[in-house]
């Protein structure tokens, strides 16, 4: 039966997040942080959608300082949204974004420790503990700033920056996306710093439950009842990045797990808008769904009929209904039953649903990021002109980031990559390695397009 799980209240401006509040919707602009006039326009936009949190990404001083304008401009308009600072690789931007924003997003991967570059590094328990001060040292006079300014904090982990420390003594594993999140934590708790909210994302749907599960575990040992804030990164557009997030997200959701959630598309920001609120409308069918489909697994065969009004909410329905059975392997085959819609396409739903839960891949799988302020290059058309090219490509994963706070690590599982590199310029991946760097943006997908065909002779 399911039973939202009981989290303590987070305030963020003039919102509560978590404790008895309704699950929040937010959502990122993509628009350069040093445009007040576009980000103003772009947070209009997501808010007048419905979102109740809007973000921006704050890459420096500047950008962090400039917030103090799109924020004043929205509050002249009527507009008295909580806004969050997105800070990468420069902790002390974070204490600046601190004195504008309502929260600000910190990720334990690249706060302190240097960026992700695989490398293997041995340390000694003291050597480990004398890393974990240079984090307290950095993070204290930061969480002071907070609480004189009464703003929050998210501690966003991504999968694809581990920080080297952490992959080299827990590997790529739940057990250390879930230390390096636990590793800030403890230090708020012993700051008694509670206005804060978790997150755990990854592109891959099982990465992401499997984590996010074993995070609350671990917070209940250690009596912390933090809100939890859910999205799958990278998750894609169209049916693809619907799918991708209905089976992440909607899973923890029919658990009771979640207090604010985003639908990261590689679309306009305020599509993501309607896609949020639809996944937490179909909270009480889809748990109720889960438990009749569970019930009646036969042949290793989940049968789901779902009665949805159009197309957009059948996806959403029955990827949200089944995902934590296929994640959990308790199923391998799906047939999806309505009368509305063909069988053709209704089996193609079904494919959708196993490649996004990595039960069967049966087309190319793209993990490309929504974009932000970071992104310096087309990232719609890009998303585009690669996938024209390469749809028939079944098994094939390719990656297409924006930049390289999450680029290198969420395609790590990916067979190529094409990340964005600085304006105007991209840099190939094969798997992990770095091929081709600094190409121009005008040749950079006819590149990529000609290493696969290369390796695939």
């Amino acid at each position: 039966m399911y039973q939202r799980r009981l989290s303590t209240e987070t305030r963020v401006g003039r919102i509560g997040i978590g404790g008895t509040n309704p699950i929040r919707i937010q959502s990122m602009g993509t628009v350069d942080t040093n445009n007040t006039e576009g980000c103003v326009a772009q947070a209009k936009r997501i808010i007048d959608a419905g979102g109740e949190l809007v973000r921006f990404t704050t890459q420096g001083i500047r950008e962090a300082e400039n917030m103090k304008h799109i924020s004043a401009q929205l509050k002249a308009d009527g507009y008295d949204t909580p806004l969050v600072a997105d800070v990468h690789f420069t902790a002390h931007t974070a204490d600046v974004a601190a004195l504008y924003c309502e929260k600000v997003r910190i990720n334990p991967g690249n706060y302190v420790d240097p960026g992700r570059t695989f490398k293997h590094l041995e340390y000694t328990d003291e050597e480990y503990a004398a890393e974990l001060k240079k984090i307290e040292a950095k993070l204290v006079p930061f969480l002071d700033i907070c609480k004189e300014h009464h703003t929050a904090v998210r501690i966003g982990v991504n999968h694809g920056s581990l920080s080297d420390r952490i992959m080299s003594r827990y590997g790529d594993t739940p057990e250390g996306i879930v230390e390096s999140c636990m590793e800030f934590l403890r230090i708020f708790k012993r700051e008694q710093f509670n206005d804060v909210v978790i997150s755990i994302k990854a592109s891959n749907t099982v990465v992401m439950v499997t984590t996010v599960r074993l995070l609350v575990k671990t917070m209940d040992k250690e009596d912390m009842h933090y809100p939890l804030h859910l999205g799958v990164t990278e998750a894609g557009e169209g049916e693809d990045g619907r799918i991708k997030s209905a089976v992440g997200i909607g899973t923890l959701l029919t658990e009771g797990i979640g207090d604010t959630i985003r639908v990261s598309l590689s679309e306009e920001p305020e599509c993501e808008i309607p896609v949020a609120r639809k996944l937490v409308d179909m909270i009480p069918e889809c748990s109720k769904l889960r438990e009749e489909a569970e019930a009646g697994v036969k042949d290793d065969t989940i049968t789901l009929a779902v009665d949805a009004p159009d197309w957009e909410s059948l996806q959403l329905k029955a990827a949200m209904a089944v995902g934590a059975l296929l994640i959990d392997k308790k199923a391998h085959q799906l047939v999806i039953k309505n009368p509305n819609f063909d069988e053709a396409r209704l089996v193609g739903l079904a494919d959708g649903i196993l490649q996004a839960a990595r039960i069967k891949f049966t087309k190319t799988e793209y993990i490309s990021c929504p974009g932000c302020g970071r992104t310096l290059y087309n990232l719609q058309e890009t998303i585009a002109k690669i996938k024209a090219a390469t749809k028939d490509l079944v098994g094939l994963k390719i990656g297409i980031m924006g930049c390289i706070v999450n680029g290198p690590g969420e395609m790590a599982d990916a067979d190529y990559g094409y990340v964005g590199a600085g304006r105007g310029k991209i840099s190939l991946y094969k798997a992990k390695e770095c091929v081709e760097k600094n190409i121009p943006e005008s040749e950079a997908v006819e590149k990529l397009l000609e290493l696969i065909r290369k390796d695939r002779g």
